[in-house]
């Protein structure tokens, strides 16, 4: 994975509540295995006119001219409840999104997005209102930065404060997945074998 130190984008705010992770990719659009080719079923039911991918409905907010490029998704309260849909977050990240604000998440989705190089921040539900408002008073200047060494979200005014996990927060910055989180303890897992091995040699296989 990228590291995650210092994110600068723009930021598209979608303060609905409760957003699970069959609206973030409905059901219909995960047509193969693979972690690529689903950015463009990112929010269907919202984001197209009919609902299936195709016609953009101009009124939802990712296909704004302003938000073009968006990095930086504004939610609100319980964002990715539901199910345990992985294909949400790879939809997310191929679409371009690093950083997802909201007040809380799903705990799985949640635990997906670290495992997949997304920042989940929390901050409380008035914070994440000013930001989208703050946002919308200056579209063409609607960037922001988020530092994850310091935990701040800078935009106009005062830096704002998220919450994230030690845990978290150490595989982000350093770009760790579940096999380079193993890796890492690699030299502590050979001790370990070895010292079982030579006290039980009739665990290891011939």
């Amino acid at each position: 994975m990228v590291p995650l130190t210092v994110h600068s984008g723009v930021a598209v705010p979608l303060l609905r509540a409760n957003v699970d992770t069959d609206a973030i990719i409905p059901s219909r659009e995960v047509r193969r295995v693979s972690r690529t080719g689903l950015g463009d079923g990112l929010f269907a039911n919202w984001r197209y006119v009919d609902g299936q991918t195709g016609r953009p409905d101009p009124e939802f907010v990712l296909n704004r001219p302003e938000r073009a490029g968006a990095s930086i998704l504004l939610g609100g309260p319980n964002f990715g409840c539901g199910s345990s849909r992985e294909y949400a977050v790879w939809a997310l990240a191929e679409f371009g999104i690093r950083v997802i604000v909201a007040p809380d998440f799903g705990p799985i989705f949640r635990k997906n997005c670290v495992a997949n190089g997304l920042l989940p921040a929390g901050v409380p539900m008035a914070a994440v209102r000013e930001l989208a408002a703050w946002s919308d008073r200056d579209p063409q200047h609607n960037r922001l930065t988020v530092d994850l060494v310091a935990a701040r979200i800078k935009g106009a005014g005062e830096p704002v404060p998220f919450d994230v996990s030690r845990a978290a927060r150490i595989r982000l910055l350093r770009g760790l997945d579940d096999i380079a989180m193993t890796d890492c303890r690699a030299a502590a897992i050979d001790a370990f074998e070895a010292e079982r091995f030579a006290a039980e040699p009739w665990v290891r296989l011939p």
